[in-house]
């Protein structure tokens, strides 16, 4: 209880809902029989108060929040019960930014329980116990903040979440908590009371959103670059936790991957729609540089063809990257011979005024490749149907072929377009394409507002290869790892499973006519090495993905929510797989550090058709 010297003989009350004037009141303290934060937040992930009044709920202010859409302040109970289940904080949501609080302040509040789901319930997300429509009674100031619970290797079940119900649509808001089992359990445990970790290194990159990754379990899946890898859908990495600041943005630390945070960061645990559990920090460590570095592939021989997918995010003649992609390109990936670009935007971008033509966003590309010093790369797309094929609105987004014409040939064939599918035709006892460059099947359902594979035929060395671009369905739409319903359903991935059966029929085709045809399909698969997307792709052995030659450690070019993962892709056909005479390399330029140009990292083949 506070002390006679710090109690107030009045108090502070705050309507912060409806932002009125604040109102001195007399106060004493709580009665003895009133409901406590850990009766507000109970045993499940629901409040056993949700949608009831609460009376003098007492706790000690342990941190505002004074920014974005969820204002308000987080109150701890500083005399914890001995039911690990049951946390002592929660949220007190005053809508406008909280007048006449402070950290360390005693305060009652009074108000409505509620379950807020951030996102919304379509998100699948869980929700976050708050009480709103507040009225907020100041007791004293000056008081010590409950001291913060460590979040360490230590705490962290290695079991990331329960089974769901299956009678409640797999959801986990009515089961008890088992803290000591579930990592997800044990972070909810913990739902708006003050943590604290330390020496924690950084997974997943400062974004712009001033947001980082850190995981409290330094050898879970680690890699040699210091991130967490994501390599089963049983291995979820437990030790993962988002930080946020309650501090400014611009003292929020720029970190990269294999960063740390020394020392202590600390702040009272929330729940974030983009990312699940967050730490919101009060206090935050030191950052120590890790002195990571962009990855440089080594140059292609003059026998070996080197072929190359790149996700150059929405780049269009506005954009200020140019020559930042055209370094990666020329300096990382070596020139290779053949690059699938992804995210090729038309000409003005964004606008929405019926522009498809992408001449210019490819030009400038090209352009900048050759002020980098690298070759000056000739270039094949198809302009998409206006609006049809996803992505940023008025963006027309398509994948499209560079080549190094002193290296390598294209084999025109005229009459692909936006809506005509390339076909596959026997000429002089080997496979060719009907049109090239073309589309791979575009008008099957399987890429309705998506990304049509660009299917083109190129010559090396005298021998041809078949190389298919791609840019499969996004995630979108999937509930995140930290949902509500466990396992979290991927509804995205039936759209890339269509596609996936799609380019594998069309891979078939040629090797049904040509045996040891070269066949290279690459780009952004938007899919893990190990899902069904991949299998589907792969086929009965038609393609290989090729990243699976590289040690595990290594899968990865893409960090999501501190998870380094596999997203794009290159897969061979058995004639280039068989001899092993091929080298695949993720090359990290991007995904691991906070001034990213794409948030994709570029991927590399090296082999000998």
């Amino acid at each position: 209880m506070p002390s006679k010297k710090s109690a107030r003989l009045a108090a502070l009350t705050v309507a912060a809902v409806c932002s009125a004037a604040s109102t001195v009141v007399l106060t004493s303290p709580a009665h003895a029989d009133s409901v406590r934060v850990r009766d507000v937040q109970g045993t499940t992930r629901i409040s056993p108060y949700a949608g009831k009044q609460v009376t003098d709920v007492a706790g000690i202010v342990t941190g505002i929040r004074t920014y974005g859409s969820s204002r308000g302040f987080w109150i701890q109970d500083p005399d914890a019960d001995a039911d690990p289940a049951t946390s002592e904080g929660v949220f007190v949501f005053t809508s406008s930014t909280p007048k006449g609080v402070a950290v360390g302040d005693a305060v009652t509040v009074s108000g409505t329980v509620s379950e807020y789901v951030p996102g919304g319930t379509s998100s699948g997300n869980q929700a976050v116990t708050q009480i709103t429509r507040p009225t907020v009674t100041v007791v004293s100031s000056g008081n010590p903040v409950p001291a913060p619970v460590v979040i360490d290797a230590g705490s962290v079940p290695d079991a990331y979440a329960p089974q769901g119900d299956p009678a409640a649509n797999n959801s986990v808001n009515g089961l008890p908590l088992r803290p000591s089992a579930y990592a997800l359990d044990l972070y909810e445990s913990l739902e708006g009371m003050n943590v604290r970790v330390a020496d924690a290194r950084v997974v997943g990159a400062t974004d712009p959103y001033t947001e980082l990754w850190v995981t409290v379990k330094p050898d879970e899946n680690a890699n040699r670059r210091g991130g967490t890898v994501y390599g089963s859908y049983t291995a979820q990495n437990t030790g993962r936790l988002m930080i946020q600041s309650l501090g400014k943005a611009a003292d929020f630390p720029d970190a990269n991957v294999g960063d740390t945070l020394t020392g202590t960061t600390t702040g009272p645990l929330d729940y974030n729609q983009y990312g699940g559990y967050t730490l919101v920090a009060s206090e935050l460590g030191t950052l120590k540089s890790g002195a990571l570095e962009r990855e440089t592939t080594r140059k292609q021989k003059n026998g070996e063809l080197a072929v190359a997918t790149y996700n150059v995010e929405n780049l269009d003649p506005s954009d200020d990257t140019f020559a930042a992609h055209a370094a990666a390109i020329v300096n990382n990936l070596r020139s290779p011979d053949i690059v699938s670009l992804e995210e090729i935007q038309d000409n003005n971008g964004a606008t929405n005024d019926g522009t498809v033509a992408a001449d210019r966003t490819l030009t400038a590309l090209i352009d900048a490749i050759v002020a980098a010093g690298g070759p000056r790369y000739d270039w094949r797309a198809i302009d998409p149907v206006d609006g049809a094929d996803g992505g940023e609105p008025g963006g027309n987004i398509r994948q499209a072929f560079l080549f190094n014409p002193e290296r390598v040939s294209f084999t025109d064939r005229a009459g692909g377009d936006a809506t005509t599918a390339a076909g596959v035709v026997r000429e002089r006892g080997r496979a060719a394409l009907t049109v090239s460059p073309g589309r791979i099947d575009p008008a099957n359902e399987a890429w309705k507002n998506s990304r049509k594979p660009l299917a083109g035929e190129f010559a090396f060395r005298g021998r041809t290869v078949f190389v298919i671009a791609n840019h499969f369905n996004s995630k979108g739409g999937d509930q995140g790892l930290t949902s509500q319903y466990q396992p979290p359903a991927r509804s995205s991935e039936t759209q890339r499973h269509l596609q996936a059966t799609a380019v594998n029929t069309f891979v078939k085709e040629i090797l049904a006519v040509q045996k040891n045809a070269d066949v290279v399909a690459l780009g952004d698969i938007n899919d893990f090495e190990f899902s069904g997307t991949t299998k589907a792709l792969e086929g009965d052995g038609e393609l290989w993905s090729a990243v699976k030659s590289l040690p595990r450690g290594e899968r990865y070019s893409y960090v999501y929510q501190g998870n380094s993962q596999v997203l794009d892709q290159i897969l061979i056909s058995p004639s280039i797989r068989r001899g092993c005479d091929f080298e695949y390399d993720s090359v990290h330029v991007n995904a691991e550090f906070h001034d990213q140009i794409s948030d994709h990292d570029p991927q590399v083949l090296r082999f000998r058709p």
